[in-house]
């Protein structure tokens, strides 16, 4: 168990750093402003328009990344043991 809690933890660390920079390039106007969370700026070139693509799905990875690991495998492992040994105890 202690592999998939590293390893959601290394997907929520690596996208949540992702995330931060990303949003603290384009979602800071100034320091005394709103910081990380202000609206994407308008009318911005090609590559910032990927960025910030990127920046939504590196928050969404990270959160459903982390989730996968710590919750949806274990308990995935943990149905389908309960399952075989209830299929044992059938015989």
């Amino acid at each position: 168990m202690a592999d998939e809690f590293m390893k959601g933890f290394g997907i929520l660390m690596g996208s949540g750093l992702l995330w931060f920079t990303i949003a603290s390039w384009f979602n800071t106007p100034g320091f005394e402003d709103t910081q990380l969370i202000a609206p994407n700026p308008d009318d911005v070139g090609l590559y910032a328009e990927v960025l910030i693509a990127v920046k939504d799905i590196a928050f969404w990875f990270a959160i459903l990344g982390a989730l996968t690991f710590w919750i949806v495998i274990p308990a995935a492992r943990e149905g389908r043991r309960a399952y075989e040994e209830r299929q044992r105890n059938a015989d």
